[in-house]
């Protein structure tokens, strides 16, 4: 089994304020994590939706898209 459970995606490319833009992971074990630094990052152009994927299951967890400016 794997040990990442939860996927961040998006179908543009995504900038997170948690962290470095090289580092962004994408995959987590924890569903909380996963959440927290979805709600935090941002896609490029902005305005795009992000989904935390349930990898197991390929369920949608949570959905959000940023505002543009």
């Amino acid at each position: 089994m794997p040990s990442e459970h939860y996927r961040i995606e998006s179908s543009h490319p995504l900038h997170s304020r948690l962290l470095p833009s090289t580092s962004l992971r994408r995959s987590f074990d924890d569903l909380s994590l996963a959440v927290a630094v979805a709600a935090k990052s941002v896609t490029l152009p902005q305005g795009q939706e992000i989904r935390v994927v349930h990898v197991p299951t390929g369920e949608v967890v949570f959905r959000t898209s940023t505002a543009a400016p």
